[in-house]
């Protein structure tokens, strides 16, 4: 049976940075480089975690290797068609969740004001 999108998600804080900084062509160091830059700093990713979580994605064909100047050693690699799907997937669940709880959020932020005026 082929796995569908969903069955991907949801996806870890780490790898969904991950998957967004493989918005273009980038070899490892690159990606740690830019998932703390476009999370702000709240994702920092070691070594390990970046090419255990790297070499998953591309068991599951959600990324791939991409080639590049052969004298460059660094393995570089990209999106592929389903993990484009993924992301995209897993930012509108994302989004959905923030949606949905934003009302009530809010109500208890509400409640929380009141209680501080006793």
């Amino acid at each position: 049976m082929m796995k569908q999108v969903e069955d991907y998600l949801p996806l870890s804080q780490a790898t969904y940075y991950i998957l967004l900084s493989l918005r273009e062509v980038r070899h490892g160091y690159a990606i740690m480089q830019d998932v703390e830059e476009i999370s702000h700093g709240e994702v920092t990713m070691g070594p390990g975690t970046l090419y255990g979580a790297l070499g998953k994605l591309e068991k599951q064909n959600i990324i791939t290797k991409a080639d590049v100047d052969e004298e460059d050693r660094r393995k570089y690699y990209r999106l592929t068609p389903l993990g484009k799907e993924v992301l995209q997937m897993e930012y509108k669940r994302l989004e959905s969740l923030v949606k949905n709880a934003s009302g009530i959020i809010k109500e208890l932020e509400g409640e929380h004001d009141d209680s501080e005026k006793i």
